[in-house]
C-alpha cells in the first residue's frame, strides 16, 4: 500500500508516524507547502518508507498528479482545502480521507459522490477525533441495541497541568478551535434534526482520576450522524469538554466580535479580529506541555424490550516515548487506520460515504487497541 499525507503539521506528522509503523504500507508520501519541512518530517517520523515534496494544497492540478502515485491520500491541512483535494484524489484515482471539522466543507465533499463512484474510489470526510473516531464508536455502540433511542457524545483535549486564565493549551489549529465555537451545532431532539447555538447547555461531569469538568455545545462534532441516524434516534447531541469556567470566559471574547472576519481599524491598520485572536491564542496558549484526551459516549435504548444504557470511554495521555501528544494520537491515528483500510481493500464501498457507514467498528476497535488507545465499555443501570 502507498499512502500520502498532505500537511506536515502536528496531525500530519502523527499520521506519517502511524503509517510508517504499518508493515503493509510500503510507501508514505509527505507533502507540504514548505518542502523542507515535509522532508524533515518524512525523515523523522517515516524513515526509509517515506518520500516527500512541496505541494501547495490549493494547487489541485499538481495534487492530482502526485495522488496518482498513491492508493490513498490523507488531508492534514485546514478544512478549506479539502473539497479541492478530494477532487484531485478522484482525478488521480486515489481514496481520500480528511480530518474535517467543518459542516460546509463536508457538504461540498458529498457533491462528489457520483464522480468518486465512477473513479472507483471512496471519499470519507471527517476522519479525525470528533468528528471521526467517535462516529465509528457510535456506530458500533448503537448496533448493540435492538432499538437505540439516544446518544450523547462528550469529547475534550486538555492540558494535564492547566494554566490560568483558560486552563487550556493549543492542541490543534486555532482556526479549527474558533470554528467549533462559532458555527451552528447539528443535533437531534425529540426525533427531529435541529440546529443549536454553540457554547450553550453547560453541564458538569467527572472522569475518574481527572476530576470535575464542564461540557458545552460546539460545532462539527456530530458531522453526518444526525443525517445517518435521524430516523432512528430520538435524541443526539455533542459537547466539548473543558476545565470548569472555560466556556463563560471564551464566550465573552466571541460575544465581543473577536471571531469576526470583518476588518476593523487599529492604529491606522485594517485587520480582522479573528486573525488577531488566532495569533494571540497560538502565542499565549502554546505551552507544549503533556496533554490528555477524554471521550465519553452514552447510548440508551432497548434490548429485548428492556431499557439499557451503555457507556464507552477513552482516557488517553501523551506518549512520551514517541513525543506524540494525546490529541495527535487520537486525531491522526484514526484517519491513518481508515486510509489503510481503504487502501488494503477492507473498505469496499465507493463514492462519498460517512465513516459510520464505511468503517467496520469491530475492526476499528482492534486497531485502536493495537495503538494502546484504550476503549472501555460498561453497561450501567
Amino acid at each position: 500500500m502507498k499512502i500520502a499525507v498532505v500537511g506536515a503539521g502536528l496531525m500530519g506528522r502523527a499520521a506519517v508516524y502511524d503509517l510508517a509503523q504499518n508493515k503493509d504500507v510500503t510507501k508514505v508520501g509527505v507533502y507540504d507547502i514548505n518542502g523542507r519541512l515535509a522532508r524533515d518530517i518524512a525523515g523523522k517520523y517515516g524513515g526509509s518508507k517515506t518520500t516527500s515534496g512541496r505541494l501547495d494544497a490549493g494547487d489541485t492540478k499538481k495534487a492530482a498528479q502526485i495522488f496518482a502515485r498513491f492508493d490513498a491520500v490523507i488531508s492534514a491541512v485546514t478544512y478549506k482545502y479539502n473539497p479541492g483535494l478530494a477532487k484531485a484524489a478522484i482525478k488521480g484515482g486515489a481514496h481520500f480521507m480528511d480530518m474535517g471539522g467543518n459542516n460546509d466543507a463536508v457538504a461540498e465533499a458529498f457533491k462528489l459522490n457520483q464522480q468518486a463512484k465512477k473513479a472507483g474510489v471512496v471519499i470519507i470526510p471527517d476522519c479525525g477525533l470528533a468528528p471521526g473516531m467517535v462516529s465509528v464508536l457510535a456506530a458500533g455502540d448503537l448496533a448493540r441495541f435492538d432499538k437505540p433511542e439516544s446518544l450523547q457524545i462528550r469529547v475534550g483535549g486538555l492540558p494535564q497541568n492547566p494554566h490560568p486564565p483558560l486552563d487550556y493549551q493549543m492542541v490543534f489549529s486555532a482556526e479549527g478551535l474558533i470554528n467549533e465555537f462559532f458555527e451552528p451545532v447539528l443535533a437531534i431532539s425529540k426525533g427531529k434534526k435541529i440546529k443549536l447555538p454553540p457554547m450553550v447547555g453547560i453541564e458538569e461531569l467527572t472522569f475518574r482520576g481527572i476530576g470535575k469538568l464542564e461540557a458545552f455545545t460546539t460545532s462539527g462534532g456530530t458531522s453526518t450522524l444526525p443525517k445517518t441516524y435521524g430516523r432512528i434516534l430520538k435524541n443526539l447531541d455533542y459537547k466539548t469538554i473543558r476545565y470548569p469556567g472555560f466556556c463563560e470566559k471564551f464566550k465573552v471574547m466571541l460575544d465581543l466580535g473577536l471571531a469576526s472576519w470583518d476588518k476593523v481599524s487599529a492604529d491606522g491598520v485594517k485587520v480582522s479580529p479573528r486573525s488577531v485572536l488566532k495569533a494571540v491564542l497560538d502565542e499565549q496558549l502554546s505551552y507544549g506541555e503533556p496533554d490528555l484526551v477524554l471521550v465519553r459516549l452514552i447510548t440508551e435504548g432497548k434490548i429485548k424490550g428492556k431499557k439499557k444504557k451503555l457507556v464507552s470511554e477513552i482516557i488517553d495521555f501523551e506518549d512520551r516515548k514517541t513525543g506524540l501528544t494525546a490529541m495527535m494520537r487520537c486525531t491522526a491515528f484514526p484517519v491513518a487506520i481508515i486510509a489503510a483500510m481503504a487502501a488494503s481493500g477492507k473498505i469496499t464501498t465507493r463514492g462519498v460515504v460517512p465513516q459510520e457507514k464505511a468503517v467496520d467498528p469491530g475492526l476499528f476497535d482492534k486497531e485502536l487497541a493495537a495503538r494502546n488507545i484504550k476503549l472501555k465499555r460498561r453497561w450501567v443501570k
